[in-house]
C-alpha cells in the first residue's frame, strides 16, 4: 500500500494543474455525451482510452515542462525544443480522441 502514496499524491497535484483540470473537464463532458447518446460497450472502450491517454499525456507533459523549467530559467532553444514536442504529444492525442468522437458521431448519423 505504501507504493501507492506517491501515485495518489501526484493525482492529487494534477488536480491543482489548469490544463489537466480543463482536460478533466472535457472528460466529464465527454462521459455525460456517451450516456446521453448512449454508446455502445465498444464505443466506451475507446472513448475510455481516449481520455485516459489524453489525462495521461498531459500530466508528462506537464512534468517535462517543469523539469525543463528547473534545469533553465532562461530561453533556450533546446529546451524549448522539448517542450514543444512534449506539447505536441498532447496535440496528437487530442486529435487522434477527435478522429474517434468523428467517426462514433458519424456511425450514429448514418
Amino acid at each position: 500500500m505504501k507504493k501507492f502514496i506517491p501515485a495518489f499524491k501526484g493525482l492529487i497535484s494534477a488536480f491543482k494543474d489548469k490544463s489537466i483540470r480543463i482536460q478533466i473537464v472535457i472528460a466529464i463532458i465527454t462521459v455525460i455525451l456517451g450516456h446521453i447518446i448512449k454508446l455502445t460497450y465498444l464505443e466506451w472502450i475507446a472513448v475510455i482510452i481516449c481520455i485516459g491517454m489524453v489525462i495521461t499525456l498531459e500530466m508528462v507533459n506537464t512534468c517535462i515542462e517543469r523539469v525543463c523549467d528547473l534545469i533553465k530559467t532562461q530561453k533556450d532553444d533546446k529546451i524549448a525544443y522539448i517542450k514543444d514536442l512534449s506539447a505536441a504529444s498532447v496535440l496528437i492525442a487530442a486529435f487522434i480522441s477527435l478522429c474517434v468522437a468523428v467517426i462514433i458521431m458519424t456511425g450514429r448519423i448514418q
